[in-house]
């Protein structure tokens, strides 16, 4: 009896304690829940909210997913992720199916959403035709003020809604054509004017040739791509032929040309010509902004240039509502613009070297780069792009100038077949001399140098003292060592290496390459900004193709195709030193 009113009794307390428990605990959560979120903190659950909507979609379009990014662009304060966010919900709006359109049903207090809609059928009514397309956005943009993209149109139907340009519309070049940046300027001027008023056509036999070396302007030289050792021509004006001089230049050239097998395979489109007029204004001799409205008080329909970044900048600024094809590219280019972008990006070759060595089934690559930020700045490139492309690991080592690599050589320290992994830039690289860790992925299997011709000339041979060279794995370098006068010694000192080059320099068009050579003393910096000069004319003689995205041309710096922003790509073809000759590289 005694033992059954005890367990009662327990059980009782038991109960009590846990009711108890139970009471504080909900009022505890009562009043946590009555504390209302600060806005901060509101905004950042909806974001997520909004956010899991559109990962869950897995990229596939429907109603939901727009409905989410309409939400989350009204919690978004930062500019470029709101650009973003609208170039999105513009690329989702345009995978709805038909019959996902047709059963749209919208809600009464939904206004963004319908403006959306509207749009994209303002856009499918109108896509065929720049122009009307263009009237109708306007007339979008004014029924819809507070939409979103009223106030900013996604990057792609900005381009795409652009007035086309007419082929008989009026050019106007903006170069620098005074100044440090003079010799520059004038190479593109008389590469674009050059290709005006027609060009020498490609032969069957093509031609060799190789750049040149020399200090100066080393901001504007590295902006340009161009080495700091990489020409003369700064320090004078090499851009007239000397009459004095006119039959030695031959002669060296037809010496050179001899250096070219006759099997090239490099394939040109042909280049326009028209009585299109050009005006050419001098950067250097009025502010930006002044040389914009002359332009269009000119007639001017269309603007090429100018050449240097911080007028680029100022151009994209300006929003003049021209259009535009800007002769360099910005680290951060900005996603809706009405500027299209074209450049001798070394960027470019090095990506293009990346893809090289991946389609000749190379897996562990070392980088060899100068000991600069232009170097770290390559090497961040080749491996972004190399892993891109599925591969791993990318070693690389560098090297500081061309005596301390002659005082490595006097003390027998060679180039072994190791390095670091390419870090973010802030990482500091190894220096040659360093011991480092092998390739993490296996033994190195390929070697991508960018060095000028001098440092290779010494860099080969330190590679050559630290293996033999049955085991020397391949080695690829870039345009920089290719450079005017080098000779048949270097070119027997390099037999195997393979490097990659714009057309021009690989005698895809000899006429054309003899040509430049002779208004540029044989640099080949100045003669590919001339080639660059060249291609710019196509390029805005296919401006509308350019905007749309769709313009494949086979320039003479390169096979050019659009990429995002409008920035125009180049593919470079890679040649490789045979037995003193150059010779094509087969895939």
């Amino acid at each position: 009896m005694l033992s059954s009113i005890f367990v009662r009794f327990k059980t009782g307390l038991s109960y009590t304690a846990i009711l108890s428990a139970l009471i504080m605990s909900g009022c505890t959560l009562t009043g946590q829940q009555e504390q209302p979120l600060t806005p901060a903190a509101k905004a950042e659950m909806e974001m997520k909210q909004f956010q899991k909507v559109i990962d869950d979609a897995q990229g596939l379009a429907s109603l939901d997913v727009i409905r989410a990014y309409i939400g989350l662009e009204t919690l978004i304060t930062d500019p470029q992720l709101r650009q973003k966010n609208i170039d999105d919900t513009w690329l989702t709006l345009t995978k709805l199916t038909p019959e996902q359109r047709r059963g749209v049903v919208i809600k009464a207090d939904e206004n963004t959403l319908q403006g959306w809609l509207d749009l994209l059928n303002t856009y499918e009514y109108n896509k065929d035709d720049a122009d009307k397309l263009s009237t109708a956005v306007r007339e979008w943009q004014t029924r819809y003020p507070r939409n979103p993209a009223a106030l900013t149109l996604p990057a792609s139907l900005l381009r795409l809604s652009q007035p086309s340009v007419s082929t008989n519309s009026q050019i106007a070049l903006l170069l620098p054509l005074t100044g440090q940046a003079k010799v520059f300027g004038e190479a593109i001027r008389q590469g674009f004017l050059d290709a005006q008023s027609g060009l020498p056509q490609p032969q069957a036999m093509p031609t060799s040739q190789a750049p040149k070396n020399d200090d100066s302007l080393a901001s504007i030289l590295e902006e340009l791509g161009i080495s700091n050792t990489e020409t003369s021509a700064t320090n004078s004006d090499t851009t007239k032929e000397s009459p004095d001089n006119s039959e030695t230049n031959q002669a060296k050239e037809e010496k050179e040309t001899d250096a070219f097998s006759s099997n090239m395979t490099v394939q040109l489109d042909p280049i326009a010509q028209n009585s299109r007029q050009v005006i050419v204004y001098d950067t250097n001799s009025q502010p930006i902004d002044i040389l914009l409205k002359k332009a269009q008080q000119d007639g001017a329909n269309l603007i090429v240039g100018p050449l240097l970044k911080p007028e680029v900048m100022k151009t994209i600024e300006l929003q003049s509502g021209l259009p535009v094809l800007a002769l360099n590219e910005l680290d951060a280019l900005p996603s809706a613009t009405t500027v299209c972008f074209f450049s001798l990006s070394p960027e470019d070759e090095t990506r293009n070297a990346a893809q090289h060595l991946r389609q000749q089934q190379k897996s562990n690559p070392l980088i060899i780069v100068p000991d600069n930020k232009f170097g770290q700045r390559m090497a961040q490139t080749f491996a972004d792009e190399w892993q891109r492309s599925g591969g791993g690991t990318v070693l690389q080592q560098t090297f500081s100038s061309v005596e301390s690599l002659k005082a490595s050589i006097n003390r027998g320290v060679g180039i072994r077949m190791t390095g670091t992994p390419v870090l973010p830039t802030a990482n500091a690289p190894l220096p040659l001399e360093t011991q480092s860790i092998p390739s993490a992925g296996g033994a190195i299997d390929s070697v991508y140098i960018i060095a000028t011709s001098d440092e290779l000339t010494l860099i080969k041979p330190m590679i050559d003292m630290a293996i033999s060279t049955q085991k020397r794995p391949p080695i690829y370098v870039s345009s920089r060592s290719n450079q005017g006068g080098t000779g048949p010694d270097f070119r027997m000192e390099m037999d195997g290496i393979q490097f990659s080059d714009i057309p021009l320099m690989t005698g895809a068009n000899l006429p054309l390459m003899q040509k430049a050579s002779s208004k540029f003393a044989n640099d080949y910096s100045l003669m590919r900004l001339y080639a660059m000069g060249i291609d710019a004319w196509s390029l805005a003689n296919n401006y509308n193709d350019l905007t749309k995205g769709t313009l494949r041309f086979n320039g003479i710096s390169g096979s050019l195709h659009v990429e995002n922003n409008c920035t125009v790509y180049r593919q470079l073809p890679w040649m490789q030193f045979k037995q003193g000759k150059i010779e094509p590289v087969t895939q």
